[in-house]
């Protein structure tokens, strides 16, 4: 399913990396021994900044292997931004539609990436026209452009692209913030924004602060009913959802030769909740076997760190040692043992998401259901990730043990993770699989929901209340993966470029922002609190399927925070200002979609000050041409009100001079306070344009 290189157009520089019949490695140290690369540089064939960056071998750690072969530009230290060539991109319809729209408007013929993946696994549940109009305009964009277009049913993305396109030592990049699931192969995925996607898929590079990492020895083994989600949600009790940004996990320790692919996909996974810029798996025999079964063992090659590999910060846990977890309502990192809180009544269980919805996971359902009823008090909802999954456990009799039980089954798709159906009752409790419980996610406002370990939730269904597995008196299943998986890739279109690109009704163009003023001059929408994710501001749900237009989706902005937010912003804009969103500690968390920033520009916002903003969210606030700011010192968050006018002159000037120490005046108060706007250079010229599709268009000038 793969690409041809010959059909893709190579960037200008393309650094050697191996020569035939040469290992990678090899060829590398070679080179380095030599000093060719020495000479490739003054030859203008390569970027000596890419040969030093490679560094002396038995001193790497995986990310320095992987960045150092893909390095476009910049240095490799952390805080400094570099340019990334990416290898391959996968969307979702929920956000894809919009990346596709601002591709077209880019204006490039064909995407220049080895492999370009679209999904159909949000918007599933088809409750008008919209949904199914924006699935008929993905497959035929997707033909045109010469993107791979996986159909509705198939499966979900993450879950897919790990089974069937994920490769060791490749750079990818996801319009989904869960892109670094496939980082449980050695795979260096990241999740950004639909923008950043559709401009590398027209041979841009991705620009990132290169990170700091964190080594996490993941030591002996598990002990019955304790699970790999349980494993991250200890790593998230002890890092939290907030303070990691600009920081990426690296695993490994004696304990990764007992944990399977799946298991690896579902840490890396949860990575995305606590801020990380992506998390790593080395690439071993165990992958080596995972990519066996799915007949791509030719696709495999080992990567692993160097004896004297370095790394920022390293932590110890010992798997023996962890208990079965569960994350409390309203965040993921509010991690209790389940023995610590258990007999909470339950309403409502749903096992599946890209978390947890692998053979391996569904197995061990089946498995703990086999000849047993749930309580009958709950509803019990089972979603597998992929029509691989949901056919397997149809023909080994799995699924019949499911239905039996009393279980419902879903559709291979998001789903409840969305809030695209399932929502739980009014006030009700929720016990969930996936990977986030943010207030209002699961579709109702006041529930409460619970994330656990697939364990965890069929122990929770069997009794009613949250329960601990390891009380049930039961023997644990063995799940043990197969030799050969059953290879079905025929819901999966290869571009033909004889489609026609169709557009229903709901389909609008992507906007974009003005120029940069001189001065900025901005009143206060709206002033939230700590740990306002990207739900927050840009709701799940139904309302979804508007999210390809954007005059509509903009009206349900901060909606469940404070519905008056849209009407605020048009007030203030025919006041002749722009608005402003002041923003406590860790603003954006979560969820990479860009219309948490899009909608608020077509809205008349132009600055964010915070105490804190998020990797992803913050990129897209600039790639949006929306002012990012920090508070240089925090207690002044509390002396700013909403409807306040803030102000910063000659903006252009501060932007120019590359000025980090910002003075903003509160003409209402007049007071005025330090903040900082720390965005790099190239992010400063992109602000200045009006966003980043202004600053493509231009050739990446201002």
């Amino acid at each position: 399913m793969h690409q041809k290189d010959d059909d893709v157009q190579k960037p200008a520089i393309d650094p050697p990396t191996s020569a035939p019949g040469i290992p990678r490695r090899t060829f590398l140290k070679g080179m380095l021994a030599t000093g060719a690369m020495t000479s490739l540089s003054a030859m203008g064939v390569l970027d000596l900044r890419w040969a030093e960056a490679a560094g002396s071998p038995g001193e790497r750690n995986l990310y320095q292997k992987i960045i150092a072969a893909h390095l476009g530009s910049g240095e490799m230290k952390a805080g400094s931004e570099i340019g990334l060539i990416v290898d391959s991109t996968l969307t979702q319809d929920g956000l894809g539609v919009m990346s596709y729209l601002q591709y077209e408007a880019i204006g490039i013929p064909r995407v220049k990436t080895k492999l370009s993946v679209s999904y159909v696994d949000h918007q599933t549940l088809q409750d008008g026209f919209e949904n199914a109009d924006d699935h008929r305009y993905l497959d035929s964009v997707t033909d045109k452009y010469g993107i791979l277009h996986s159909l509705p049913g198939n499966g979900i993305c993450h879950q897919l692209h790990l089974e069937r396109f994920s490769q060791p030592g490749w750079t990818l990049l996801g319009g989904d913030s869960h892109t670094p699931t496939c980082g449980a192969v050695g795979m260096l995925a990241m999740g950004a924004g639909g923008l950043d996607v559709a401009v590398v898929m027209g041979g841009g590079q991705f620009y990132l602060s290169y990170p700091k990492v964190l080594r996490i020895n993941l030591n002996n083994k598990l002990r019955p009913w304790v699970s790999a989600k349980d494993i991250v949600l200890e790593v998230l009790r002890t890092i939290t959802t907030k303070g990691n940004v600009g920081w990426a996990i690296e695993y490994g320790g004696t304990g990764l030769q007992y944990l399977t692919v799946p298991e690896r996909g579902t840490i890396a996974n949860m990575g995305a909740e606590a801020g990380v810029t992506t998390s790593l798996f080395p690439s071993d025999e165990v992958t080596r076997q995972y990519f066996k079964a799915q007949h791509r063992e030719d696709q495999w090659s080992e990567l692993k760190p160097d004896a004297g590999a370095h790394y920022d910060k390293t932590i110890d846990i010992d798997l023996s040692a962890i208990e079965p977890n569960v994350a409390l309502p309203h965040s993921p990192d509010n991690v209790k043992k389940v023995r610590e809180v258990q007999s909470i009544k339950v309403d409502q269980v749903c096992i599946g998401s890209c978390t947890n919805s692998s053979y391996y996971d569904l197995m061990m359902v089946a498995g703990m259901l086999k000849g047993r009823k749930v309580h009958p008090g709950l509803s019990v909802a089972i979603a597998p990730g992929s029509r691989q999954v949901l056919e397997m456990i149809s023909a080994n009799g799995a699924l019949q043990t499911m239905i039996s039980a009393g279980c419902r089954i879903m559709e291979a798709a998001c789903g409840f993770c969305v809030g695209a159906g399932q929502a739980p009752p009014s006030g009700g409790v929720s016990v969930r699989t996936s990977n986030r419980n943010y207030k209002g996610r699961s579709g109702t406002a006041d529930a409460n929901v619970y994330l656990t370990s697939p364990e965890t939730a069929v122990a929770t269904a069997l009794t009613g209340v949250l329960t601990d597995p390891v009380t049930l008196g039961m023997v644990c299943p063995r799940v043990e993966l197969p030799a050969s998986f059953p290879i079905d890739d025929s819901m999966i279109m290869k571009p033909t470029g004889k489609k026609e690109v169709r557009r229903g009704p709901n389909i609008g163009t992507p906007p974009s922002n003005t120029p940069m003023p001189a001065e900025l001059k901005a009143k206060v929408a709206i002033k939230v609190g700590d740990k306002i994710t990207t739900d927050h501001i840009a709701p799940s749900g139904t309302v979804n399927k508007y999210r390809s237009n954007i005059p509509k989706y903009s009206t349900f902005i901060f909606k469940n925070v404070d519905e008056k937010f849209p009407e605020r912003c048009a007030a203030i804009k025919k006041e002749g200002l722009a608005s402003a969103i002041v923003a406590g500690v860790s603003y954006g968390q979560g969820s990479s979609r860009e219309h948490a920033a899009l909608c608020p520009m077509y809205l008349g916002v132009r600055t964010v000050i915070a105490k804190g903003i998020e990797r992803i969210h913050l990129d897209n606030l600039v790639n949006f041409g929306i002012v990012p700011l920090t508070f240089a010192d925090p207690a002044d968050y509390d002396k700013i009100k909403a409807g306040d006018v803030l102000e910063v002159e000659d903006i252009q000037g501060v932007l120019d001079k590359e000025t980090k120490e910002v003075r903003l005046k509160n003409v209402t108060q007049g007071a005025t306070y330090a903040v900082k706007c720390e965005v790099k250079p190239r992010q400063r010229a992109i602000i200045k344009a009006g966003g980043l599709l202004n600053y493509t268009r231009q050739g990446g000038k201002a």
